[in-house]
């Protein structure tokens, strides 16, 4: 990455803005982070008023204090981002105002901030929806020697924390992300991850060229410690997309492909350009495929209010392949199909156990 000048001495700005519905840096800097440390303040003077509103409106809504529970880890989560937002201005005083923010000691202190802070979060998460969490192959990708390129399946709310917590606190690795630009929305993922190696991308227009080449410029400079985490689908599954993925893949003559799509029940097919460029980027690195069932009837807002208090139980696992079993670039594209397949199956399986 380029080691750009700004006012907290962070990465560099998000590329190809245009369109977008982020505000400039200063504003999100100057009014929406400390607007959320305000917001956890006054939700705390008023903690009985809203709480006991809360509870009793529950009362009026099916389902197990769901109402409550929301407004609980709501609160819950502000306070945790206004505690991190605290933290991360003292970090940018400590590195000299942002001078020395960008060194690998600094970067290491923030992943492990990151680490404890997201782990404190997902236990909230847990205890208030009533969420197991089951991981099975962490231990596969901690001893590796090499750098890794995580591919996750995608579906359900919050997969993406999950993936995260378990790459930072399970398989102890550094993870690096390429994500829309709305996400800098939340100041604490804003700052945080504006100074570690990620990249914000455009959620609005033509944003391909972009999205590849920040796969490539992250995959292609991580160290040994490091993991790049992509969601090869591009979304969670839905009946709809499927069919449009078959169809599209139908349209640029690829019978071959739609036909093993077609044959997959639970995953949309892989687009198979940022996984093979982030291999082509990163050749001495692993590849961990992630398969995880449990959220798949909560995919959209609707389902997850109505599902409240979860209690589901996540499963995941992860099969890692090691650099030297990658094929060569010609075998890739249905390798990586190989692999969706087989953890379509793992689900299948799942599901009905």
């Amino acid at each position: 990455m380029t080691d750009e000048d700004t006012a907290e001495g962070e990465g560099p700005p998000t590329h190809g803005r245009g369109g977008s519905v982020v505000p400039p840096r200063w504003i999100r800097r100057v009014v929406i982070a400390p607007a959320f440390v305000g917001g956890a303040v006054m939700l705390l003077l008023a903690l009985p008023l809203w709480l006991i509103g809360a509870a009793f409106a529950s009362r009026l809504v099916p389902g197990r204090w769901r109402i409550l529970r929301v407004a609980w880890f709501l609160f819950v989560y502000l306070w945790w981002e206004a505690l991190a937002l605290v933290v991360l201005f003292c970090t940018w005083i400590a590195s000299g105002f942002g001078h020395s923010i960008r060194s690998e000691a600094w970067q290491r202190r923030h992943y492990r901030f990151a680490g404890w802070w997201l782990d404190r979060v997902m236990s909230s998460a847990r205890r208030t929806f009533r969420l197991s969490i089951d991981r099975t192959g962490d231990e596969a990708v901690e001893r590796s020697p090499n750098p890794s390129l995580v591919f996750s399946r995608h579906a359900g709310p919050g997969d993406s924390f999950l993936l995260v917590d378990a790459v930072l606190n399970q398989a102890h690795r550094y993870p690096r992300i390429v994500l829309k630009d709305t996400l800098q929305f939340d100041p604490t993922v804003d700052v945080l991850l504006n100074r570690v190696p990620a990249r914000f991308v455009p959620s609005h227009g033509r944003a391909g060229s972009v999205v590849i080449d920040s796969i490539a410029e992250l995959a292609s400079t991580m160290g040994p410690d490091d993991s790049l985490v992509l969601f090869p689908e591009g979304g969670n599954f839905t009946p709809g997309r499927h069919a449009r993925a078959i169809e599209k893949l139908r349209e640029i003559d690829r019978p071959d492909l739609s036909e093993r799509a077609s044959r997959m029940r639970h995953l949309l097919p892989p687009k198979p350009l940022g996984a093979l460029t982030a291999i082509e980027a990163a050749p001495n690195a692993d590849v961990v495929f992630v398969g995880h069932v449990g959220l798949e009837q909560l995919s959209t807002l609707r389902d997850l209010w109505r599902g409240i208090p979860l209690d589901a139980a996540i499963r995941t696992r992860l099969w890692r392949v090691p650099a030297d079993e990658i094929p060569p670039p010609d075998e890739r594209e249905g390798w990586l199909y190989d692999h969706w397949e087989q953890i379509d199956g793992w689900i299948e399986d799942q599901l009905q156990t």
